[in-house]
């Protein structure tokens, strides 16, 4: 364990805290608020209006009006115009954002320059290109039905009023990676933040209301400490679809409430990602995936490969070498750019991971290091980098998503070992498989239920690659072109004759 003392002083950051409804900067109903806490320091960085039912229903029934009675849906060019403003926008503001997102995600800041605030405001660029460039209608071949000829249109129509629901490990990366497709489609908006990180939403809705042409109540952002606020979308008729992130046990619920009113569900969930190593492969390149990866932003990512399973005859090189990589995180203060890790986003979810870290040691695995709060940090929801090897692959830590900086080590005997290990779980979101045949490593990889694969280091993370996962890890993908899709209907015409239009 390495920790590198703060060498940065801290901005002062000032969130937006107001909602954006029906196109205006508005308090909560009654005026109630609720504090933002900063998750390395424990202090308040403000308060955000606290949103109320009735605020979510007027929210919604703009959504709804700037969907039914506006151009929105059908004037592509408009919408690409929109976009490249709202781009143009948060590039100005980028600084801002790379701030707000330290300040109230934890973040380290090294990480801002990737998928906390770059990566996504340069994405938004391909959604921008995207209302005018996709082809929303093709004409199938003449064929006879009947016996007479017919012809046939297919064509894609947005769904109507998406309810975007987001979680705070991503919170800016994610709340545009909804926005961004979902408009560029046609549709309108309500996005429920996570009240842990309020201000990644209700900033942008600030940048949406004086900065760009959206019309009102094309989007709106309703921020609220209570998550029973978000659920009004996934019950309300007026709500054709809900997108989601978020923990499986939340997509649940969520899938049951949506089914009341038999709405659409995009769902991206938990995973327990495996990374496969085996015999052949360079350990120096691949074990580094997953020892420093579940310190990338103390593991609180989805896709993150919080497995590591490793041929038995190179089992306990690999265990030493994780060792290794974690002992030269440096963690800590998250405005130091030396730090690499910093802490987790509440007291509840220290708490909720130092119980697993306990779990796993109740139940026989073997505690290699870290597994405890770290003493030279007295403030701040921070967990050691933690590692466990010789863990049974049913044991708890190693099918749970624990969502912290925690490394399982498991061992195989070959490839069909390997195989089973990684496919035995409720989860099939990401992985990675490393050899040194190129050609073993894909055929291993093509036998892994799962969303997404790194084969030998390979990146697939990019706004045109589908992201999503199989088995309770999720429906449908988010990104690229079968993301955007995601928020469309299919419509089917028939008409006579052999005529072409």
């Amino acid at each position: 364990m390495t920790d590198a003392a703060p060498k940065t002083t801290h901005p002062e950051v000032s969130g937006e805290p107001r909602l954006l409804i029906d196109g205006k900067l508005v308090e909560a109903t009654g005026g109630k608020t609720f504090a933002n806490i900063d998750p390395a320091t424990e202090l308040t960085l403000g308060d955000t209006a606290d949103a109320t039912p009735a605020d979510m229903e007027t929210a919604i029934a703009a959504a709804r009006r700037a969907f039914d009675e506006t151009s929105w849906a059908e004037d592509h060019a408009f919408r690409r115009r929109c976009l490249e403003q709202f781009h143009a926008a948060l590039d100005t503001h980028r600084d801002e954002l790379r701030n707000l997102v330290v300040a109230e995600v934890g973040s380290p800041m090294m990480l801002t320059y990737i998928m906390m605030v770059d990566g996504p405001i340069d994405d938004l660029g391909y959604w921008a290109e995207k209302p005018d460039q996709y082809e929303y209608e093709h004409w199938l071949p003449v064929r006879e039905v009947f016996g007479q000829p017919q012809r046939r249109l297919i064509r894609r129509e947005p769904i109507g009023v998406v309810g975007a629901i987001t979680p705070w490990n991503f919170p800016l990366y994610l709340n545009l990676a909804k926005l961004g497709p979902a408009l560029a489609a046609g549709n309108t908006m309500v996005l429920k933040p996570a009240p842990d990180t309020p201000w990644s939403a209700t900033f942008l809705g600030r940048l949406i209301a004086e900065e760009t042409d959206i019309p009102a109540g094309v989007v709106n952002v309703v921020a609220s400490s209570d998550h029973m606020v978000g659920e009004v979308l996934t019950t309300d008729p007026r709500v054709d679809m809900i997108t989601f992130t978020g923990s499986t046990a939340t997509g649940r619920r969520i899938m049951a409430k949506a089914s009341e009113t038999v709405k659409k569900v995009f769902l991206e969930l938990g995973g327990k990602s495996a990374n496969i190593v085996l015999e052949d492969a360079d350990l120096a390149s691949s074990v580094p995936i997953s020892a420093m990866g579940v310190c990338t932003h103390s593991g609180q990512g989805c896709a993150i490969t919080t497995r590591l399973l490793v041929h038995r005859s190179r089992y306990d090189e690999a265990v030493e070498m994780a060792k290794d990589s974690m002992a030269s995180v440096t963690y800590g203060d998250p405005w130091d750019p030396g730090n690499f890790q910093g802490p987790l986003i509440s007291a509840k979810q220290r708490e909720r991971v130092l119980g697993y870290i306990e779990k796993g040691k109740a139940e026989g695995a073997r505690l290699v290091c870290g597994g405890g709060i770290p003493a030279h940090l007295p403030k701040g929801y921070f967990v050691e980098p933690t590692l466990f090897a010789d863990v049974d692959p049913k044991a708890t830590i190693a099918q749970e998503e624990i969502f912290g900086p925690v490394l399982v080590i498991i061992p195989f005997e070959d490839d069909d070992d390997a195989v089973r290990i990684a496919n035995d779980s409720i989860y099939g979101l990401s992985g990675a498989v490393t050899s040194a045949s190129e050609q073993r490593a894909l055929s291993v990889a093509r036998r892994i239920r799962a969303g997404t694969l790194m084969v030998n280091g390979g990146l697939y993370n990019a706004p045109d690659v589908p992201f999503g996962g199989y088995r309770q890890s999720g429906l449908g993908r988010e990104n690229g072109t079968e993301g955007f899709e995601e928020y469309l209907e299919v419509k089917a015409m028939g008409l006579p004759g052999t005529a072409t239009a």
